[in-house]
């Protein structure tokens, strides 16, 4: 395993990858940014590797004669991150290691918005009118052809971050700026200069959720989608499944799979495809070649008892996954992120009798005493609600009325 988030997923992956029989190497170039992460009192389960070794993962071209010398001692059976920033380094490594795993070309391409828009492009697959400059004064130009109100997205980070409804050129000039401003990402990798311009859609955004393996891609759902904080575009809640018609649920289905083949992701992943429904048909938002964040994962293992983390796991050790679904009792389950407004302190946050509510699967809410930052990102939550409904799709509405319980008792001073 080469570097991990240090959200759920660095818990779900390490547990899937002991349930499958296996162990795992751990290689990282900050530990530190792992231990920080571990709640008090606990060891981060990251730790629970078999070995833990610290290289140099920013650097690919020294990383993989690297990662050759380890294979020829432990014998690695499969490569995997969780960590957007390192999927084509991992892609590259099962490679030239000769494990299984996507074409490191397809997840490069997927990794990077820019890349993802001209390879989608280029095969039909519909989204966005698009443009992609270095300089401001094309930006400037391509925003006046395109048309305000504009996206404007860094190409390589993820989380939302930086990522922006912009109405006008002083708008524009904020957020290139503040692009500018941020040349190196949390992880010490340096960015890419250039900035992604797009359309602005109309309607609801959902997700498909996929594993490819053996030359074809299965779809498993689709999962909805909340916004706000505008003008960033921060996720506040999904739901799985999706409340849409079966005809939408088709479009979504189909247009996630035209990209993915069209990016060449039909073996080796699990994916997370974002697709819009606007008024014109839908439309390809964003490709991430790796399980969904956001415990959207558990959305859909409560639903369907398919655990996409193990599947994770399997499709990077060349198993086929098991992607059987069982009657888990629950027809949806839905999360709602805490999102705060403002910045400054944690003075109050109420979730007393939360977890004993009817229908609740996970409470995780924020201490207090701690300083807070006004979100920007998905990066900024104070915590969550989960809950599933066994009789409809109703999770949802259950989520945000406990989630507006909470918000009722939140001080932020």
């Amino acid at each position: 395993m080469v570097e991990s988030w240090v959200g759920s997923m660095s818990r779900l992956l390490p547990r899937a990858i002991r349930e499958s029989g296996h162990e795992f190497t751990f290689l990282t170039r900050d530990l530190h940014h792992y231990l920080r992460s571990a709640p008090e009192g606990t060891a981060h389960p990251l730790l629970g590797a078999r070995n833990v070794i610290t290289a140099d993962t920013n650097d690919t071209e020294a990383l993989l004669p690297e990662a050759e010398r380890l294979h020829a001692v432990f014998g690695f059976d499969g490569a995997i991150t969780s960590c957007d920033y390192y999927l084509p380094t991992v892609a590259r490594m099962a490679g030239h290691l000769g494990l299984p795993g996507p074409a490191p070309e397809a997840v490069r391409d997927a990794c990077r918005k820019d890349a993802t828009r001209r390879v989608l492009a280029g095969a039909g697959v519909p989204g966005p009118r698009f443009a992609v400059h270095e300089e401001w004064a094309d930006l400037a130009r391509a925003a006046g052809e395109i048309g305000y109100p504009l996206v404007v997205k860094p190409v390589d980070l993820c989380a939302g971050m930086y990522v922006r409804r912009v109405d006008d050129e002083s708008q524009l000039a904020a957020a290139f700026g503040a692009l500018a401003d941020f040349p190196v990402n949390a992880r010490g990798q340096r960015r890419t200069p250039a900035v992604l311009l797009e359309e602005l859609l109309d309607g609801p955004e959902v997700s498909v959720e996929t594993v490819s393996y053996g030359g074809a891609v299965h779809v498993v759902g689709v999962t909805d989608k909340s916004v706000g904080g505008a003008p960033a575009f921060i996720e506040t809640g999904h739901m799985f499944p999706a409340a849409l018609t079966a005809s939408d649920t088709e479009a979504a289905e189909q247009t996630a799979l035209a990209a993915l083949k069209a990016l060449g992701l039909t073996a080796g992943v699990v994916a997370h495809t974002e697709v819009k429904l606007t008024s014109a048909g839908p439309r390809v938002v964003e490709v991430n070649p790796r399980p969904a964040g956001n415990r959207i994962t558990e959305l859909v293992r409560h639903v369907t008892g398919i655990d996409l983390a193990a599947a994770c796991v399997d499709v990077a050790l060349g198993r086929t996954p098991d992607l059987r679904r069982t009657d888990t009792g629950l027809r949806s389950a839905a999360i709602g992120f805490l999102v705060p407004e403002r910045t400054g302190t944690l003075a109050a946050l109420d979730g007393a009798g939360l977890r004993d509510a009817p229908g609740v699967l996970e409470v995780r809410l924020a201490e207090h005493g701690g300083r807070v930052k006004a979100a920007g990102s998905n990066n900024e939550y104070l915590g969550h609600v989960m809950a599933g409904d066994p009789d409809g799709a109703g999770a949802r509405d259950r989520v945000e009325a406990l989630l507006a319980e909470v918000r009722s008792g939140l001080v932020i001073r």
